[in-house]
């Protein structure tokens, strides 16, 4: 049990995750966010404007609502890669189901947010009780959906009809975009579950050592589908918010999505490896790719060398969070 406790919270020990490097990594992501939006507000011009803060707020919401719940699955030790192929197809089904199968907008609504929970927990179901590397499962079901969601639609958009619900989840308000409030009431939400309830503990304990886990009497199979069906969710909501703010459903929107939450989650102190990480984190990460994205584009960068840009973030996101994987191992076996 004691080993259990040791790995099953990163509050539980010092040795195998403190407090202190929680805040320590918080710490540094927020100096580097003050630095981008120092460095940022002096060369690129139209940084700071309203109208640009409120459109970095958008495009954080596109990358954290699916982050909360990548976030527990790296904890968990496995891997989802499927999120950008699984939000462009939730735009289209929502956008089919209200458009062209008679379903209205509630209904694609329901029906978008409940495939989208199907999906994640079949994925979830093949890891856990056949044992597919999370990875795998995960890469068919991006090849599965990208496939449908450009078959279904010709690789054409398909316009939402006018709807008053779409338009608001489309728009903000009081002034702020509405995905945003979205994403920060679903953070409050993953960030109190994995802090101060059993299946969060779990999550936490089947990362640090699953068969200690299984052991002290964690249902791996349940937590593991109910991880999965999460993720395959907040796709969906992800894909319906996308869908409004488009105005038609898209089988090639958010196309390469997946990577920019792998990063976020990564840069934010989620070990690879699994059993540490924090949704405060998450959230810094979730920010300061957002930031960078929007400063390359104000910047003039070329489209292409943002790509490259990118690609260098995440090698060094994981670089360092190998790092750091590193040192807690050897620190724990002193």
């Amino acid at each position: 049990m004691s080993t259990l406790r040791s790995d099953a919270h990163p509050d539980a020990t010092p040795r195998a995750a403190s407090p202190r490097s929680y805040r320590l990594n918080e710490i540094g992501l927020l100096v580097a966010i003050v630095a981008l939006y120092i460095a940022l507000s002096a060369s690129a011009a139209g940084f700071l404007t309203a109208g640009n803060q409120l459109g970095i707020l958008r495009d954080a919401a596109t990358i954290g609502i699916a982050a909360w719940g990548v976030t527990l699955v790296i904890i968990a030790g496995d891997i989802d890669i499927s999120i950008g192929p699984a939000v462009a197809f939730s735009s289209v089904l929502v956008a089919k189901g209200s458009a062209q199968w008679g379903l209205g907008i509630g209904g694609a609504i329901v029906l978008t947010l409940v495939l989208g929970t199907l999906w994640g927990a079949v994925a979830g179901y093949l890891r856990a009780r056949f044992d597919v590397p999370s990875f795998i499962t995960t890469l068919g079901l991006w090849s599965i959906l990208g496939g449908l969601a450009l078959y279904m639609t010709d690789a054409l958009p398909v316009v939402l009809p006018a709807s008053s619900l779409m338009e608001v989840l489309g728009g903000d308000i009081l002034g702020v975009p509405t995905s945003a409030i979205i994403m920060l009431v679903l953070f409050a939400v993953f960030a109190y579950v994995a802090k101060f309830t059993a299946y969060g503990r779990s999550v936490y304990a089947i990362g640090g050592n699953a068969a200690a886990a299984m052991l002290a009497g964690i249902n791996l199979t349940r937590t593991r589908v109910i991880l999965f069906a999460t993720t395959g969710l907040l796709s969906a909501v992800t894909g319906i918010l996308v869908a409004a703010r488009l105005g038609s459903g898209n089988g090639g929107a958010a196309g390469g999505l997946e990577f920019d939450v792998i990063a976020a989650v990564v840069i934010g102190g989620t070990l690879l490896a699994g059993g540490r990480g924090s949704l405060v984190g998450t959230l810094l990460g979730v920010v300061f790719i957002t930031v960078i994205a929007n400063g390359l584009v104000l910047l003039g960068i070329d489209s292409f060398l943002q790509e490259v840009v990118r690609g260098v973030i995440i090698v060094g996101a994981v670089l360092i969070n190998v790092i750091i994987g590193r040192r807690r191992n050897a620190t724990r076996t002193t």
